[in-house]
């Protein structure tokens, strides 16, 4: 791996040269501030308008040849368009082609300015961080506020682009009028599904979504899934080559996240009573639940590096892992054995083939469909949410076959059981081992693109490292402000080797966000874990109507990020919504705790759907800015950002689950509030923490 400035250098365009924005001269220019500044012949304002003007000279230099170049563009599409009309007239098969051709080439030099921009503008953001964590100071939120909606700034111009747009809409059109369409008669605008089958439009039209600043609902689910890639692109369109992608084995991937979360909460309604019915109290359900989360813990691990190596390998491990471990989980019941029961559920937890999931997006699905494979992600997971419990509520029956016992407590581990082998058939058969040829032969990977997170920008979500002079600090891409060798600079962008060098590179806020994920997972395992118990005991109800409830809390999950996916993130700030979520699931614990007045079905229903709600909220856009603030040196290797978010929520679980199960000897009656309070102050405290964290941005 190399420097930014170092791959900005070798990227660039040679005759554009002098027009990029000089990235070198300006971290030079932050290091002298540095030196300045602390023997005192500088002081701060002066540094903040020197350096502002710095950048609004950048700016203008790349928005006015920007500018330039989007007119020689719109001058030969004016030529060719003269040429079309002609052959409107007189067809001519040859010269249709020739002209199909140039409308080819002048896409090619759009995507040269689109690259052209889009490295500027990845630039003119790592710049920005870089002064902040230099300073310790806000500067790319002041800079970014006061030249937003200026009339003299041209800002805007480096992310909106509005004129490359009608660029691409031309070659775009004139290209579907050149396609062969003898005896039609109707306009493309007639058919608007039909697609244009063009390279060229596509690589366009994949240029244009890394640069658009918007959020949709397919980009904000993609994000859930913390798959984090490299940042500078390359100028044409990054793709995996076809022998590595395999349509089947990306569903087979989907497919494991997809039954590994039916397997997860398909018990819970009816732990509590399989623990009972082994002679152990109904509180055990947390530690039975939990049993699988303790197991992932480790589990995430070995296969994120495994995955390094294999994908097939891995996943035929999970399934047969699984498969015994589901086996187990149901033979307890006829061996009378707790401890079989618990010894099955850590088997099903060490089956836990997420990372390779994530993986397998990652490094073997093209770019271009990338966010869908991620978003497809995330909702495999939030179907397998409600469908566990809905299955198991179905699973009401009591029969025996030989000595084999199969009622509403052990079906749930003979349908996985079954599941899983099946699945596993399906995996022998149809599963494809992409070539490591291509990861081995070029480690850095630089084919793979991350979408200019503009929002970042805009938004000034991330936190500054507070450098005393004598540190040495060190950019997320690798890029040092020392001058140093070329291999300390290659040295200090590989990827982290363990999980403690991968938790200093950290910032304070990506810690804070670590610390939300960790309590609003805690908050969700503490309501589920414990929902077959406390209604039961509350207010009698069966496994049936606890299985419909939790199968109905599951079922909120897509509508809620499509909600916020689609609008709530458009009208307000995600840090805004990340306060008014946490507040929100604040009040959710509030209303669950019994206190004087009886306990009421309402008083529950409503408390836990505003908790799960919320909770679910706070995760999409918690994810979401995870996602673009993380360190790109936690894009790749056994310990990326994706096995660290892993980790956090899984031990939130873990610690959820042995708390329901120790609170259990305080007897039912005081579980609901026991558990609560926990829940209570890790919410209030990470309300605190976000609080300080984002109030010192502003």
């Amino acid at each position: 791996m190399v420097a930014f400035g170092k791959k900005l250098k070798e990227r660039q365009i040679q005759e554009w040269q002098r027009y990029y924005i000089n990235y070198k001269l300006m971290k030079k220019k932050v290091k002298q501030y540095a030196q300045q500044i602390q023997v005192g012949t500088q002081d701060r304002r002066h540094v903040l308008k020197d350096f502002s003007r710095m950048l609004d000279n950048q700016i203008e230099k790349i928005v006015l040849f920007l500018l330039e170049q989007q007119g020689l563009l719109a001058s030969r599409l004016a030529r060719l368009g003269e040429q079309h009309d002609a052959l409107q007239q007189e067809p001519d098969i040859s010269q249709i082609t020739e002209l199909r051709e140039a409308y080819r080439a002048v896409g090619h030099d759009l995507l040269k300015l689109l690259f052209f921009v889009e490295i500027n503008a990845i630039g003119l953001r790592k710049i920005l961080k870089k002064f902040d964590k230099r300073f310790g100071y806000r500067f790319t939120d002041y800079y970014v506020k006061t030249r937003a909606n200026h009339p003299y700034s041209q800002l805007q111009q480096v992310f909106k682009h509005v004129g490359l747009g009608a660029v691409v809409g031309a070659i775009s059109r004139n290209l579907h009028e050149l396609q062969d369409r003898q005896g039609s008669y109707l306009s493309i605008y007639d058919q608007p599904a039909l697609p244009l089958q063009d390279p060229v439009v596509d690589s366009i039209k994949a240029a244009v979504d890394r640069l658009t600043n918007s959020t949709n609902f397919l980009n904000f689910m993609a994000q859930h899934a913390l798959i984090l890639q490299e940042e500078l692109p390359t100028p044409t369109e990054e793709h995996i080559d076809d022998q590595k992608y395999h349509f089947m084995s990306l569903l087979l991937n989907l497919a494991n996240t997809f039954l590994y979360m039916v397997n997860t909460y398909i018990i819970v309604p009816t732990a509590d009573d399989y623990s009972m019915s082994l002679g152990a109290a109904a509180t055990v359900c947390g530690i039975v639940i939990g049993a699988m989360a303790i197991a992932q813990v480790f589990s995430s691990v070995y296969f994120s590096a495994w995955s390094n190596k294999s994908y097939f390998r891995p996943l035929v491990f999970s399934s047969v892992v699984l498969f015994i471990g589901n086996t187990m989980y149901a033979l307890a019941y006829d061996l009378n054995s707790i401890a079989v029961l618990l010894i099955g559920r850590l088997f099903c937890g060490f089956g836990s083939a997420r990372a390779v999931n994530r993986r397998y997006i990652s490094d073997c699905v093209p770019l271009k469909i990338r966010m869908q494979a991620s978003a497809g992600f995330v909702s495999a997971s939030a179907l397998g949410m409600a469908c566990g419990p809905a299955l198991a509520g179905l699973l009401q029956t009591n029969f025996k076959i030989y000595k084999l016992t199969f009622n509403q407590d052990t079906l749930p581990g003979w349908v996985m059981a079954v599941a899983w082998l099946l699945y596993l058939i399906w995996l022998w058969i149809s599963f494809r081992e992409p070539s490591h040829d291509i990861e081995e032969n070029h480690p850095s990977r630089e084919s793979k693109a991350e979408p200019v997170e503009n929002d970042a920008l805009e938004k000034g979500i991330q936190q500054p490292l507070l450098i005393t002079s004598e540190e040495k600090p060190e950019d997320e891409d690798g890029d040092q402000e020392c001058d140093g060798s070329e291999e300390a600079a290659e040295e200090s962008h590989r990827p982290a080797t363990s999980i403690r060098s991968a938790y200093r590179l950290l910032t304070a806020s990506v810690k804070v966000q670590l610390l939300i994920y960790f309590m609003l997972k805690y908050v969700m395992e503490i309501l589920l874990s414990e929902s077959s118990v406390i209604t039961t005991y509350y207010f009698q109800w069966s496994t049936g109507t606890v299985a419909i409830f939790l199968a109905c809390l599951g079922l909120t999950v897509l509508p809620v990020n499509i909600i916020v996916g689609s609008y709530i993130s458009n009208m307000f700030e995600d840090r805004q919504i990340l306060l008014a979520s946490e507040i929100m699931v604040c009040v959710g614990i509030l209303l669950s705790f019994h206190v004087i007045i009886p306990y009421s079905v309402p008083q529950y229903v409503c408390s836990g759907l505003i908790l799960f709600v919320f909770a679910e909220v706070l995760e999409g856009v918690n994810l979401s800015l995870l996602s673009r603030v993380m360190s790109s040196r936690l894009s790749r290797g056994t310990y990326n950002g994706g096995l660290l978010s892993t980790e956090a929520g899984t031990i939130a679980r873990v610690i959820a689950d042995a708390t329901i199960t120790l609170a259990g000897y305080l007897g039912e009656s005081n579980l609901l509030n026991v558990t609560l309070l926990p829940s209570l102050f890790i919410c209030v405290a990470s309300i605190i923490a976000t609080f300080v964290t984002y109030n010192s941005l502003y």
